[in-house]
């Protein structure tokens, strides 16, 4: 069994950028179930971007699910999609930051 890989049933510290992504998306998830949406779509673009910066500093088998492709691809992935979500979530008008 190689490193990257450990036992089924076991907790890989290399998932753990992928839970704090994951964590910040489920913060965001309660905001918008709260009707707060373009603070909750701020705060994805943001967990995004936090996975593009993770991405960017960790090596791949520390990246764990992070880690989908290259590197590049990935960093230039994450941040692309945050760039979106984030000029989308600050563009469209009214609501809480309108």
């Amino acid at each position: 069994m190689n490193a990257t890989h450990p036992p089924k049933g076991k907790f890989s510290l290399a998932q753990l950028p992928f839970l704090v992504v994951l964590a910040i998306a489920v913060v965001a998830a309660v905001l918008i179930s709260q009707y707060h949406w373009r603070q909750g779509t701020a705060l994805i673009g943001g967990a995004l971007l936090v996975a593009s910066l993770l991405r960017a500093v960790l090596p791949g088998e520390r990246a764990g699910l992070l880690a989908i492709r290259g590197r590049p691809v990935d960093v230039v992935s994450y941040a692309a999609l945050a760039a979106l979500i984030l000029f989308l979530s600050f563009t469209i008008t009214g609501g809480p930051f309108g």
